[in-house]
């Protein structure tokens, strides 16, 4: 396993999706549906180019990269965002949903590839 890759998404997803939430609430865009579905489209994107960085080509081998993900999450959550919304935070279903992201959009990366067939520059041999 690569430390880097196993630490460094986590904290990125964590911090990009923190970074966007302080600009939505400073801009006043918190309110109605399209706040959540803004975060939800920026948390399944990165969640899916972390889930791509890895090059693997089997879901069963992102697993322990987007467990991992999920734990720093949770964890930088205790760290930053409990002491000032308290434990209640996890009774907030927009939290767990995405952590589920987290958990289960890079696994999915596999699928997002282009398979690559080396071409012979369109010449054939016969």
């Amino acid at each position: 396993m690569r430390i880097g890759a196993l630490l460094g998404w986590g904290i990125v997803i964590y911090a990009v999706i923190f970074l966007a939430w302080s600009g939505f609430v400073l801009y006043g865009f918190i309110d109605g549906v399209m706040p959540r579905i803004a975060a939800l489209a920026i948390l399944i994107a990165l969640a899916l180019i972390a889930g791509r960085s890895l090059r693997f080509h089997s879901w069963r081998d992102i697993l322990p990269y987007s467990i991992a993900w999920t734990v720093v999450a949770a964890l930088l959550d205790v760290v930053f965002s409990v002491p000032f919304a308290g434990w209640s935070l996890y009774l907030d279903w927009n939290v767990w949903v995405g952590y589920s992201m987290i958990l289960f959009v890079p696994l999915f990366a596999p699928l997002s590839r282009h398979s690559s067939h080396p071409t012979t520059s369109g010449t054939h041999e016969y």
